[in-house]
């Protein structure tokens, strides 16, 4: 197999370079130079994707730690990323694979089939595009998740959803589920320390929930200071009910110190669960805690009447009441993907 393959999604420009039209960055790229996401790269006039069949690594999670609680809860998910990423985030817990050159890392050599050969090796229902951001690695996941769907394989891609509006229905395609990481609800906070723009982000959101049968999370990582203030939950929790609806679970989760923002402090648990109880006080159905010790917070429970449903602690399913798609004790219907 090819070292890299010619890249989907880019057009020349008048001043012989080439433009990328995967991300809202839209990158302009010279001959020989790369995007900021490090593996899209213009070689002699066209752009190639440098990590395709170059996966960092593979690993066997909970499909909890997705983190997905109402898509095939209690399963297990064969992870893997590549190097690069579209965004620049200060914050980035995964920064020694996002912020790393295809040459900066050991990178494996997997085809698309070899990865569906792993995945049923390991006897797992899914596959999750994670650790960096899969939209920089499209193709990569097209073709996987093409021949997983084929072969009753799960996809799931674990993403901040920034990516084009054209480029994304190509490589949502297969996709069965998605764990969104809106990172905030500001566009200062995103400008400054994610080099993306909120609205970009809000606009994929809708499209999955309108325009697509794809299952998805949302995620929010709080960080003191920056993103976890009672007005802006507020406003996220409202806009999510306006636009997404009062079903889509939403997950709180804790900052550590990382990257470029080591001097910051650990979210406490009590901001997390301030921010669970905003959500449950306006109406969303579903609210999680995470990377925290917090079985209240991380358990599922029945909307209408209130029983435990899924008991978890941290990533481990210890209970699961479900009757298919439903409360076994009233009969509600619980949104999710269960069996």
């Amino acid at each position: 197999m090819k070292n890299f393959i010619e890249a989907k999604w880019w057009e020349p420009t008048a001043n012989d370079k080439l433009l990328c039209t995967l991300c809202p960055r839209y990158c302009t790229i010279g001959d020989g130079q790369h995007g900021f996401c490090y593996i899209r790269q213009n070689i002699n006039g066209k752009l190639y994707s440098l990590g395709y069949g170059k996966p960092t690594g593979f690993a066997i999670d909970p499909i909890e730690k997705k983190p997905l609680n109402h898509f095939y809860p209690g399963s297990k998910i064969l992870s893997f990323g590549t190097a690069g990423c579209n965004l620049g985030c200060k914050f980035c817990q995964n920064w020694s694979i996002s912020k790393a050159k295809i040459d900066d890392i050991n990178s494996l050599t997997y085809s698309p089939e070899d990865v569906i050969s792993l995945t049923k090796k390991n006897k797992v229902p899914s596959i999750a595009y994670t650790y960096n951001d899969p939209t920089i690695f499209g193709e990569y996941v097209i073709d996987i998740s093409k021949i997983g769907r084929e072969e009753g394989i799960k996809s799931v891609m674990v993403t901040a959803g920034y990516i084009d509006k054209k480029a994304r229905k190509d490589v949502y395609r297969y996709i069965d589920a998605a764990n969104v990481d809106l990172k905030a609800f500001s566009e200062n906070f995103y400008h400054k320390l994610t080099f993306s723009h909120l609205d970009d982000v809000l606009d994929t959101l809708i499209w999955l929930k309108h325009e697509t049968d794809i299952w998805f999370e949302i995620t929010t990582l709080l960080i003191p200071g920056e993103n976890d203030s009672i007005v802006e939950i507020e406003q996220m929790v409202n806009w999510i009910l306006q636009n997404l609806g009062d079903e889509v679970p939403i997950h709180f989760t804790a900052f550590h110190p990382d990257f470029k923002m080591i001097e910051k402090e650990r979210t406490p648990s009590s901001t997390l669960q301030t921010a669970r109880n905003i959500a449950l006080r306006e109406g969303v159905k579903y609210c999680y805690t995470g990377n925290i010790f917090d079985t209240a917070g991380q358990t599922t429970y029945c909307p209408s009447c209130k029983s435990v449903l899924i008991k978890r602690d941290w990533h481990n399913v210890l209970d699961n009441q479900l009757a298919g798609n439903n409360c076994p004790h009233c009969g509600t219907n619980i949104a999710g993907v269960f069996h």
